[in-house]
């Protein structure tokens, strides 16, 4: 009945047998017969693995990814270089194979290089300890909105209409279960209106929530922005680009109370979406409302560094009514990528990563300006993307340049219905002049 479990006739018989049923349908016999299928499934015959192969390959090569292509699409998911060792490393078995960490003593290893991680992402932010990890960047910034919640023990959140849609849509959908209030503060010249926070923000609010670089790709002045937050005693929470850290001021100098963003550009594959990493960092105040794990250095009984779960009297244990999260998983595989990246790469290449990024932008951004054809959207400083208006449509720009083997940018107007015909362009350190100056030729072709 069921090819796929290798149970013989005779197997089945003597189960059949032991439980007293006269036959497996018997076992539904509760499911009323109204509501079931009765046919076959419609799915193709079996196959062979020979042509299972020749199927799935068939299937996937209808796919174009940018092994082909030169991307210039961005919108929170990045096309950065990613060093060949982290492929080997992460593909010893120690690394794919492991589970949850809870025997200290025959998991030192994974815990070790949770640790790493963890410091690793201190040392970016500039905040005091990180966990590890969340699922990513959305959820991410969703726990951070519980802690701010559940440590000032008030019910609304302010977030910027510059954070990220989607990290939005989450946050609509988690604070909706949790009865917390989610109020939106818009923009003013591609940035978070301050004016309009210092409006909102009262003795209510429990955090704030400000992008940096924003969706748009702009470089948002976050000084007013921490006052506003602080004077009103609510939390500062920053959603960050990883790889901007390397050049713009950390979070820790701007008093940032928890940072959270998505770590997919560090060393993470694109994956046609996924899985990636979300991770955070908090002060030491708030360690204790921080969610999932985090990974402590001690010494053994013999003196010798060693490493635990730490703090674990929280949701994943003996408090779960007190807990603020039910986060009890992580991404550790994506977490120990973003270690091995950051360690390859050091303080100078992720530096020079994030360099030639903003150089590269600004190149293409110029060069795509200077025909006039495009409009400037928001004369503000940029890091590594950036909007440009047409006066065609972005779905008859974008199929121009796939025709021409370029991944064009994301539709803003899909979002933001007053940015209509606007394309929002990014280019990591990974491109090239040629390529560059490619996707400006090919622009400048649109009618």
């Amino acid at each position: 009945m069921f090819p796929y479990i290798p149970n013989t006739l005779e197997d089945e018989a003597l189960m059949l047998k032991q439980i007293e049923a006269a036959s497996i349908e018997e076992l539904f016999t509760d499911i009323p017969s109204d509501i079931k299928l009765n046919r076959e499934l419609n799915i193709n015959p079996q196959m062979s693995e020979i042509e299972v192969q020749k199927r799935v390959k068939q299937l996937s090569s209808k796919n174009r990814s940018t092994e082909e292509l030169v991307c210039f699409l961005g919108a929170g998911v990045y096309d950065h270089y990613i060093p060949s060792i982290i492929k080997h490393l992460v593909s010893r078995s120690e690394f794919y194979t492991s589970y949850t960490p809870y025997q200290p003593e025959i998991s030192q290893g994974t815990l070790q290089a949770i640790f790493e991680y963890q410091t690793l992402i201190c040392s970016l932010t500039g905040l005091d300890v990180a966990n590890a990890s969340m699922y990513d960047g959305s959820t991410s910034c969703a726990e951070a909105a519980f802690m701010a919640a559940e440590y000032t023990k008030r019910k609304t959140i302010i977030v910027s209409k510059s954070v990220h849609p989607q990290i939005r849509k989450v946050l609509e959908t988690y604070m909706k279960f949790k009865g917390i209030k989610l109020i939106l503060v818009d923009i003013k010249d591609g940035v978070t209106d301050t004016l309009k926070l210092r409006e909102l923000a009262d003795s209510k609010v429990a955090g704030v929530i400000v992008q940096n670089p924003n969706f748009f790709g702009i470089i948002e002045d976050m000084t007013e922005v921490e006052e506003i937050a602080h004077d009103n005693k609510a939390l500062l929470i920053m959603s960050v680009d990883p790889i901007s850290l390397a050049i713009l001021k950390t979070p820790g100098e701007i008093g940032a109370d928890i940072v959270v963003g998505e770590g997919q550009s560090l060393g993470i594959q694109m994956n046609f979406g996924g899985p990636y990493l979300g991770f955070m960092a908090t002060t030491t105040k708030l360690m204790r409302k921080m969610p999932g794990r985090i990974v402590g250095q001690t010494v053994d009984v013999d003196g010798k560094r060693a490493f635990v779960l730490t703090l674990q009297a929280r949701e994943q244990h003996i408090r779960r009514e007190k807990a603020t999260s039910n986060i009890c998983s992580d991404q550790t595989l994506n977490a120990i990528t973003a270690a091995i990246y950051l360690t390859t790469m050091g303080k100078q290449g992720l530096k020079e990563v994030a360099y030639q990024s903003m150089v590269k932008a600004h190149y293409a951004f110029n060069e795509i300006i200077k025909s006039e054809k495009y409009n400037v959207v928001f004369n503000k400083p940029f890091f590594k993307e950036f909007m440009i208006e047409a006066t065609q449509s972005v779905n008859v720009i974008n199929d121009l340049l796939l025709e021409r083997n370029i991944i064009g940018g994301y539709d803003i107007g899909v979002d933001y219905p007053e940015y209509k015909n606007t394309l929002l362009l990014c280019v990591t350190e990974k491109r090239i002049k040629s390529e560059i100056d490619k996707l400006v030729s090919v622009l400048e072709e649109v009618k």
